[in-house]
């Protein structure tokens, strides 16, 4: 075997950034503004990056498809200088959790070498099916919802009815219930956030065995950094919800019988990735505020060597605020 010097774990400087943006937006929680909130992460993460030694350009940004502050695709971060890198942003993914105070808005970044993050274009949605690693190759996007079940229930060694299956709490899901109820399994229904809920799928330690339906591409993108660097799967095709999405993408001869795999969306194992929580709830604890700081716990992910480090960090206005271009307080 070669033994290699450890190289630089970039995720270590991406989780500086997604607890500015968590830090920043989480003034905003359940005050009814997920515009204002939106741009606090968007203002604080731009920042954050500008310190950053990386070459980067936004692939995956946020803000096109609900017209929210950008990070907008194409978008140079970072200094100029070091790695090549494609980069994947949501500052605050779950706006409307974190306008209403609800569980599980997170900030996340995921990095890739340059020119190997699928650029999902006029494609806004998707159908996924996103399990854990033990599970990995034994499903399939073109199956029955109960054959999936069933070999997923096989591969983690519990019954059906042990099963939790993460779903967007969305009219477009109503027939995918229905088959999963039929089929025995339970359910969590999330109002936002697919992201989240591909990386409790994927994370051992979550209650979520499986996420089923349609969601995101970009989210898509950028979920599929950390399901490569967990070693869990991800299927999904394209699955317009508007005519003119499907207009564009037939304009642009997208297949839709096409099933994409993790490694399709991201070409790349050395992959970085980190997420904070902003609002708390079942995935990552919230930011939690003292009159003299406050607490942040994040999730970092470096694909290349598989290693998952949970982070709580305490951050000091006293001494914080000094430096800091970003007003926290």
């Amino acid at each position: 075997m070669n033994a290699e010097i450890p190289q630089r774990n970039l995720a270590l400087d991406l989780v500086r950034v997604t607890e500015a943006a968590a830090l920043a937006s989480a003034r905003w929680l359940g005050r009814g503004d997920k515009k204002n909130g939106d741009q606090a992460a968007v203002d604080a993460m731009r920042l954050s990056f500008s310190g950053l030694d990386i070459q980067g350009t936004i692939v995956i940004g946020e803000g096109e498809k609900d017209k929210a502050p950008m990070l907008y695709n194409g978008e140079e971060v970072g200094t100029g200088q070091g790695p090549q890198v494609d980069v994947a942003v949501d500052p605050v993914e779950g706006t409307n959790l974190l306008a209403y105070g609800r569980p599980n808005a997170i900030s996340v970044v995921g990095l890739a070498p340059g020119g190997s993050m699928f650029t999902p274009g006029q494609s806004y949605y998707m159908q996924k099916l996103v399990v854990p690693a033990a599970a990995k190759g034994q499903v399939d996007l073109t199956a029955s919802v109960e054959e999936n079940l069933r070999s997923i229930a096989r591969c983690l060694e519990k019954d059906i009815d042990d099963l939790m299956v993460f779903v967007l709490d969305k009219p477009r899901h109503a027939g995918l219930i229905e088959e999963i109820r039929r089929a025995g399994a339970r359910i969590q229904l999330h109002t936002d956030g697919d992201v989240a809920g591909a990386l409790m799928a994927v994370d051992p330690t979550s209650d979520v065995d499986v996420l089923m339906g349609t969601g995101g591409t970009p989210e898509g993108v950028l979920s599929a950094c950390a399901i490569k660097a967990m070693g869990g799967e991800m299927l999904c095709r394209l699955d317009p919800q508007k005519n003119d999405e499907k207009e564009a993408l037939v304009a642009q001869g997208a297949d839709f019988d096409r099933i994409f795999t993790g490694s399709d969306l991201i070409r790349a194992d050395d992959v970085f990735f980190a997420a904070t929580g902003i609002s708390g709830g079942t995935f990552l604890p919230g930011v939690s505020y003292s009159g003299a700081g406050a607490t942040t716990s994040s999730l970092v992910l470096r694909g290349r060597t598989g290693t998952v480090r949970r982070i709580e960090s305490a951050h000091t206005w006293n001494k914080l605020m000094r430096f800091s271009a970003v007003d926290y307080d």
